[in-house]
């Protein structure tokens, strides 16, 4: 299915460098974002308090949240849970205040803008539960990027695994240098949208890496650049078309998701843009330049002759 069909090659590879100098430079800039300010870290990873309550009616979230912001509680995580009758309340615990004198205040203030709030629990979040989440979402990315390179590899060649996976940690990297810059808060939901983006990379990554052998056994008089430029020539109207359905679902959460889905919506859409940039201008250009040719990835017809021989 196409939109358009573009009939001569864009010349792609012609501009590597300048794209690739781009990138480097975007990517530098989140590094040192990263370094001087660090991520701003939700109570899942710092440590805080936990609470679920319940009412007789669905229950008003933005009410919820605008009602402990107006008493003086900073950053109020409030959300669903369960029904629409009960929600989760998730806040930072306070240097001079304990979990439950926490808990006290804030059910006080839910009372007085609705008698019928009712606790049904209180939990403590420690920072400790928090070193352990970081450590295992570090460890899910380094095994999904490892389970990327040896896919890659395998179904290809090893210069294909090593360029995905740089053009796709280019993406991990700038999405932690955006929350990092703009101190955007860094939850659960965000770690599953990264994972997700990096996973979604991998898709368009593989997709042009397939055209790209395709096209070295049809053009065999072609030079690397043209094949690289045809292949990616050929997938532009199946990236609009797919990429685009994916932008309009996650622009929809983030305008109408409301506060429990605004990072994570952001997370996706930068994700999103960055990952159509990396697969088509960032890792095409490294296998060229890593030095793919069509021996890699064509097997030369006199050795299946000698292998029928034999």
């Amino acid at each position: 299915m196409e939109f358009f069909k573009i009939r001569r090659d864009i010349p792609f590879m012609r501009y590597a460098l300048i794209f690739n100098i781009i990138s480097l430079v975007t990517f530098l800039a989140a590094v040192f974002f990263l370094w001087q300010r660090g991520l701003h870290f939700s109570i899942e990873f710092t440590g805080g308090t936990v609470m679920e309550v319940s009412y007789d009616r669905p229950a008003e979230v933005d009410r919820i949240r605008a009602t402990l912001e107006k008493a003086g509680y900073a950053e109020p995580q409030v959300q669903n849970f369960g029904t629409s009758r009960d929600v989760l309340i998730r806040l930072p615990l306070k240097a001079d205040q304990t979990s439950a004198e926490l808990s006290r205040g804030v059910m006080e203030k839910l009372k007085a803008d609705n008698p019928a709030a009712e606790l049904r629990r209180v939990e403590f979040v420690g920072p400790q539960v928090g070193r352990e989440l970081a450590e295992n979402g570090a460890l899910a990315l380094l095994i999904t990027s490892l389970g990327i390179v040896a896919y890659l590899a395998l179904r290809f060649e090893w210069k294909f695994g090593v360029a995905a996976i740089i053009a796709n940690l280019h993406d991990v990297v700038i999405i932690l240098g955006f929350f990092a810059f703009f101190q955007w808060e860094f939850s659960l939901p965000v770690l599953a949208a990264v994972l997700a983006v990096l996973g979604y990379s991998v898709n368009e990554s593989v997709v042009i890496a397939d055209r790209i052998r395709e096209n070295f056994r049809k053009m065999r008089k072609s030079p690397t650049t043209e094949i690289i430029d045809n292949a990616i020539t050929r997938t532009i109207s199946r990236t609009i078309i797919t990429h685009g359905c994916t932008q309009m679902m996650v622009l929809s959460m983030l305008l109408f998701g409301g506060p429990a889905l605004h990072y994570f919506a952001i997370a996706l859409t930068i994700g999103i843009c960055f990952g159509i940039y990396s697969s088509v201008l960032v890792m095409a250009p490294l296998v060229m330049w890593l030095g793919v040719r069509r021996e890699d990835l064509v097997r030369p017809v006199k050795d299946r002759k000698q292998e029928a021989v034999v």
